[in-house]
């Protein structure tokens, strides 16, 4: 691929990611997926498949408080937070 063919093609592919609803933000977790906070840890999180329950030692964000993408609002929020066994904030 020649260097003349970069612009139109980088072009395109920008152009259908914004009409298709794709987003160039990086997603916490992969399509049927969803992030879950790991107990007695500032920074600590994992991806599980949507529907199934958390492994021992993480806990579900709540359902309007779920980071979804890196650097969000709540992505931000949860950063430095430490939750205990039950989803309770306990520091941060």
């Amino acid at each position: 691929m020649g260097p003349r063919l970069l612009p139109p093609l980088l072009a395109a592919t920008l152009i259908t990611a914004s009409l298709t609803g794709c987003s160039l933000k990086e997603r916490i977790c992969r399509s049927g997926e969803h992030p879950v906070k790991a107990v007695g840890n500032a920074t600590g999180r994992t991806c599980v498949r949507d529907g199934t329950d958390p492994p021992a030692g993480y806990v579900r964000y709540p359902a309007d408080k779920t980071p979804t993408h890196v650097g969000d609002e709540w992505d931000r929020y949860w950063n430095g937070k430490v939750l205990d066994e039950h989803g309770n904030v306990t520091s941060g």
